[in-house]
């Protein structure tokens, strides 16, 4: 069974184009699901049933799982089976019929445009790391990236001469997004005054690095999220793709439309950014609650 999860795995990455963040995850939810079936009949897999899948998910629930969690457990285990019917492992596929548990869409915690200044003023650009972190800072706010995705940006991916970068997202697609001039201006100051000192003559083609002057993880980037917001007194729940939100959320606010933030998000649904359109209308419903003579 594992020698044919790491098949179905091999085929989301080469001929699906899947990142590696959505295959470790995939992989996880299969070793849920492959334990779950041989704890109740050992060797049991290809005999999988649907109210197998059924009472899999009713005990992802019963262990406080959340909805989307499930639901995205469920369409590994969709996709996998899928796949075995198609390559002639199995007959059937227990997956059909089966719905995805009803989810709810979550507003996302934004900051406000005090709080997003505050943030991304705090780190001390007198010093080297404090220019790296100001211009990833910069660098996430002014285009809305996925911190995965910042992660991996390269020196050639960015023009400085023009203020556009080349962003590889999700299933390898590619999409160019602008920079404000105020990030050009902390990228032009990292690369110049912060980036040669970190790489020591070593050599490397991402644009963010570690103080080793290896290309920085995405852990690093969430703790520098977090230890300037927690410097800069923003008393909410700050996570990684705060300034993600708070990107979508300000250009709506400000009169853009969906189409264009889908295109700079990289959403393929239009449906997923709309949830940015509640978070307006949450803020119109505050505001009317506060100012109205008769809320």
């Amino acid at each position: 069974m594992k020698e044919l999860i790491d098949v179905f795995l091999d085929y989301l990455s080469v001929e699906r184009g899947l990142s590696s963040n959505t295959i470790t995850s995939y992989h996880r939810d299969l070793d849920f699901y492959t334990d779950f079936l041989d704890n109740r009949r050992p060797g049991s897999f290809n005999k999988a049933s649907r109210n197998d899948i059924t009472n899999f998910m009713f005990s992802q629930k019963d262990k406080g799982i959340a909805p989307n969690s499930i639901a995205r457990r469920l369409a590994a285990i969709r996709m996998f089976h899928r796949f075995l019917v198609r390559e002639k492992i199995l007959k059937d596929d227990p997956t059909n019929l089966i719905e995805s548990p009803k989810l709810w869409k979550k507003i996302p915690q934004t900051l406000s445009l005090a709080e997003v200044e505050k943030l991304i003023t705090r780190p001390n650009i007198r010093n080297r790391q404090g220019m790296r972190d100001r211009a990833i800072l910069e660098t996430l706010y002014a285009t809305g990236m996925r911190v995965s995705e910042a992660v991996n940006l390269k020196l050639d991916n960015v023009n400085l001469d023009i203020g556009f970068l080349r962003c590889i997202g999700k299933g390898n697609k590619e999409r160019i997004i602008p920079l404000g001039r105020k990030a050009l201006e902390c990228i032009k100051r990292y690369l110049q005054a912060a980036r040669p000192h970190l790489l020591d003559k070593k050599e490397s083609d991402f644009l963010f690095l570690s103080r080793f002057g290896k290309k920085i993880s995405r852990q690093s980037f969430w703790k520098i999220i977090k230890k300037y917001a927690r410097e800069a007194r923003i008393n909410k729940s700050i996570k990684p793709h705060i300034l993600r939100h708070s990107f979508a959320t300000h250009l709506l606010e400000r009169g853009a439309d969906l189409r264009s933030v889908q295109e700079l998000l990289g959403h393929s649904n239009i449906s997923t950014t709309q949830i940015y359109t509640h978070v307006n209308k949450d803020r119109l419903k505050n505001i009317h609650r506060q100012f109205h003579p008769r809320p």
